[in-house]
């Protein structure tokens, strides 16, 4: 282990500036109407052209291993955190050639017993199965400059689990995704932002280097690495909200006009605690 990741485990984060970490999930031509989950599908033009925007503004999209050294305030820059929630193959065929070409990085956060699989989790509230990258997506992922992180071995609610078993759901998912690809796992990612403090330790003792929820926000000094807010972009995001979410204070303005008060497990709870915000899957 190097002398990066002892510094970084169980540091604070300590951004010149805030800096927003962006949480995706599929890039795939839109779903019909009410379909399950259809706002979390966002059509590969729409991902392009909020990316490119943010590429002409002089911005660049970073993987969590690569916005480490900005999260602790060792560089500085205008940069954003890029993150794909369960490994969509759509991602591998449409994002990772807008990456290549931008020459941004991004982090596929991986649940580790459904490569190759489909997105169980979704389909019981009647969404469809789509599939999910193979060993051999994630090696070519790899070698294109991306990161692979963790995102439990089942994507499970840690909420919902006893001790034991959301720490074999946290460590045993970095283990498996490190013995089938060879590399570190540094970065760790709550399945539908769900999670207590208890959780981010075990996320530490793991020996991950950053776990990220869903509070809606940029990351600012003093966050705890293990708990990062990240920001959900949605099918419905206008362009002109979108670049305001990364590049301004407008995401805090909007969640102080809707009075809307984050929970200890990475929900934001409108007016008080009628009601949740949208959570990834």
């Amino acid at each position: 282990m190097d002398n990066e990741v002892r510094q970084t485990r169980g540091a604070a984060a300590r951004p010149s500036s805030p800096i927003a970490v962006l949480s995706y999930h599929q890039t795939s031509p839109t779903p019909r109407r009410g379909t399950p989950v259809r706002s979390l599908v966002l059509p590969p033009w729409r991902f392009g052209l909020q990316l490119r925007t943010l590429r002409l503004l002089g911005w660049q999209g970073l993987s969590m291993r690569d916005l480490e050294p900005y999260l602790l305030g060792e560089k500085t820059g205008k940069v954003f955190g890029i993150t794909l929630d369960d490994g969509y193959v759509n991602n591998f065929e449409h994002a990772l050639p807008l990456l290549r070409e931008l020459g941004f990085t991004a982090t596929a956060y991986i649940v580790s017993g459904q490569i190759g699989g489909t997105n169980v989790w979704d389909q019981p509230v009647g969404a469809p199965a789509v599939p999910l990258m193979d060993a051999d997506h994630l090696r070519a992922w790899l070698a294109a400059g991306m990161e692979i992180g963790a995102h439990t071995r089942n994507h499970v609610n840690l909420c919902r689990c006893d001790d034991s078993t959301a720490r074999d759901e946290i460590a045993g998912c970095k283990n498996d995704l490190e013995r089938l690809l060879g590399t570190e796992v540094r970065s760790f990612a709550y399945p539908y932002g769900e999670h207590r403090a208890d959780h981010a330790e075990m996320v530490r003792q793991a020996g991950y280097t950053s776990g990220t929820a869903i509070v809606s926000s940029r990351a600012r000094a003093g966050d705890d690495l293990m708990r990062l807010p990240r920001i959900s972009v949605h099918l419905y995001d206008r362009l002109p909200s979108f670049v305001a979410r990364v590049t301004t204070n407008y995401e805090d303005w909007r969640m102080r006009r809707w009075d809307a008060q984050p929970t200890s497990r990475g929900y934001y709870v409108m007016g008080g605690g009628a009601g949740q915000g949208a959570a990834a899957h």
